[in-house]
């Protein structure tokens, strides 16, 4: 029987989001999660054989835990109409954290650099997409709804701008507005 082991994979997780957050993914080593979590660097990589595989377990982390988190709220508000939408709606109302957004910022970095990472970002937002428009009253209008959203948390995660609170939750209320609005199509000046 083996003994069992001391390290804990979510505390050398912990560690590395937090080199992610300080260094960025570039400059992230096996060496500084292992001096940052206080194990040795043969602990590390017991778990996670390379870099690589540290900064994509960070990133699968990170989508674990944002569909858990939506998924809670979910179930908080309810069976009601465009659930998939407004529980993401109703998640965003906090502001990320600012100890995460270093964190975002570096990761929407190693995303852009890597296809497979970027190949997970592109198959998790495929499936809140499709979850988004299969449980719609007005597709479209939920769509515009989410792509609003994911704006808005673009522009705060990667620290480009910051409403203040009141201009923020309008911004929410209207978004939420959207959910079931009807777009008309509209005449798009012909650029020929």
């Amino acid at each position: 029987m083996g003994r069992k082991r001391a390290i804990d994979q979510q505390q050398v997780l912990d560690a590395a989001e937090r080199v992610v957050g300080r260094d960025g993914a570039a400059n992230l080593t096996v060496d500084a999660v292992a001096r940052e979590a206080g194990v040795s660097k043969a602990s590390v990589l017991y778990d996670y054989k390379s870099k690589q595989a540290l900064i994509e377990a960070v990133v699968d982390r990170a989508f674990e835990r944002d569909n858990a988190h939506h998924a809670q709220v979910e179930q908080k508000i309810g069976d009601i109409q465009d659930r998939a939408v407004r529980g993401r709606i109703v998640a965003a109302a906090e502001p990320p954290p600012e100890e995460f957004r270093a964190v975002a910022l570096n990761l929407s970095a190693a995303l852009t650099l890597d296809a497979g990472l970027r190949r997970k970002m592109q198959a998790s937002q495929d499936t809140t997409i499709a979850r988004i428009l299969q449980n719609s009253q007005s597709p479209r209008g939920a769509l515009l709804a989410y792509l609003a959203l994911e704006g808005l948390k673009f522009l705060e995660y990667l620290d480009f701008h910051h409403f203040a609170r009141a201009d923020r939750d309008e911004v929410l209320r209207e978004i939420n507005w959207l959910v079931t609005a009807t777009p008309q199509a509209a005449d798009l000046p012909d650029e020929r």
